[in-house]
């Protein structure tokens, strides 16, 4: 009985260390594993918000030369009747939209600064993110502005 004792004692001791206490082979794969999915986590998170923010240049882009596309358009019966250098309101819409069509997106705004002499174009278009899915689903804006220039030898701005 004693022997059986002294045995166990010695196999108790053997597998939990010093101490007795319980085996700690595996942790740390555990560690690793927890570990590498905080990697994964962050090489996605870097990758999305790159992804954003390639895609928030290319929408002010896009803005940008569908305001120049819609200042383009010139009132030429307000040119005719002596009213000045301006857009036509109608025209800048449908122009600038006619641009982002190409691309699939659409203003979200349209303003006229200065007395119509002046375009912003506003454009959202919508991100989706390839790692992180649904999670990290945004909307990113774009803004573009063009002003009406004129002059036979250098531009004007009246």
């Amino acid at each position: 009985m004693a022997r059986g004792r002294a045995v166990r004692r010695f196999r108790r001791a053997r597998l939990g260390g010093p101490l007795g206490g319980r085996d700690d082979r595996g942790a740390l794969s555990i560690f690793v594993a927890m570990c590498a999915g905080y990697v994964v986590l962050v090489i996605a998170l870097v990758i999305d918000a790159g992804g954003k923010l390639r895609l928030a240049e290319q929408v002010d882009g896009y803005a940008q030369e569908a305001a120049r596309v819609g200042g383009q358009q010139l009132d030429e019966a307000a040119l005719l009747q002596g009213q000045g250098y301006k857009v036509k309101r109608t025209y800048v819409e449908e122009a600038a939209n006619g641009y982002l069509k190409l691309y699939g997106l659409s203003t979200s705004k349209v303003d006229f600064l200065d007395g119509g002499a002046t375009v912003e174009i506003t454009v959202q278009a919508e991100f989706r993110p390839v790692m992180l899915g649904e999670l990290a689903k945004r909307k990113v804006t774009g803004k573009g502005r063009a002003t009406l220039v004129h002059g036979v030898k250098e531009a004007e701005t009246d």
